[in-house]
């Protein structure tokens, strides 16, 4: 397992957290925000009555998700997976250098070196949208190795195709169907996500669900 991502409260602690984000030309941050969740509903529903699994959070260590995830009798292992693109290509710009080849691989070996069937749910939020093209889709194959059959991946994906910027968040469980959205910085958006362009990057999967929201931000439940 990966020395910088250990499971908390049944193992150790976790990535880099805290530190500061991309902030581009001075932009405030956005609001601090709550959030109703339908994705995340589901996603709790399916492992409600399965105690003791091996969860995946890639917002970073923090006592809300934490403490919720533990109440449920679940281990959850924490990556401040943004945090360790800036700390890899580059706090100004998260798109940069991701196509350098050695940075990539060491990133890759890094972050996301699990054993095969590692875990039983990933709740990854918005963080694969940072991505390039290529490092997506070898993100999205690699979570797909270290993710045991039939189990779940929850992705949020900005929907509105005229964004040029994004907000990056940490994400906090409230509950089972609220979240609390931190605002910590902004990011260049790495490509637009349509429906179809979202069921390709996941191909390998068995299954792909939509959920309808209110905003711009798209919630998809994947089937492992």
């Amino acid at each position: 397992m990966l020395g910088r991502l250990k499971s908390l409260l049944g193992g150790s602690s976790s990535g880099v957290a805290g530190g500061n984000s991309s902030h581009l030309n001075g932009r405030p941050l956005p609001p601090e925000q709550s959030r109703r969740s339908n994705g995340l509903d589901q996603f709790f529903n399916a492992i409600r009555d399965r105690p003791g699994l091996n969860l995946l959070d890639f917002s970073g260590a923090n006592q809300s998700n934490v403490s919720y995830i533990t109440s449920m009798g679940h281990r959850l292992s924490s990556e401040d997976f943004v945090r360790s693109l800036e700390l890899a290509f580059g706090q100004h710009d998260l798109l940069e250098n991701q196509t350098n080849p050695q940075m990539m691989d060491q990133f890759l070996q890094e972050n996301l070196g699990f054993p095969y069937d590692s875990f039983d749910g990933a709740l990854v939020w918005d963080s694969l949208q940072f991505l390039s093209p290529h490092l997506l889709q070898i993100t999205i194959d690699r979570l797909f190795d270290t993710l045991k059959p039939d189990s779940q991946l929850l992705a949020f994906f900005h929907a509105d195709e005229k964004l040029k910027e994004i907000p990056i968040f940490n994400y906090r469980i409230a509950d089972q169907k609220n979240l609390l959205l931190q605002p910590r910085g902004w990011a260049n958006c790495g490509q637009f996500f349509n429906n179809r362009a979202i069921e390709k990057l996941f191909h390998r999967y068995k299954s792909v669900k939509f959920f309808l929201t209110r905003d711009n931000l798209r919630e998809i439940i994947v089937r492992r």
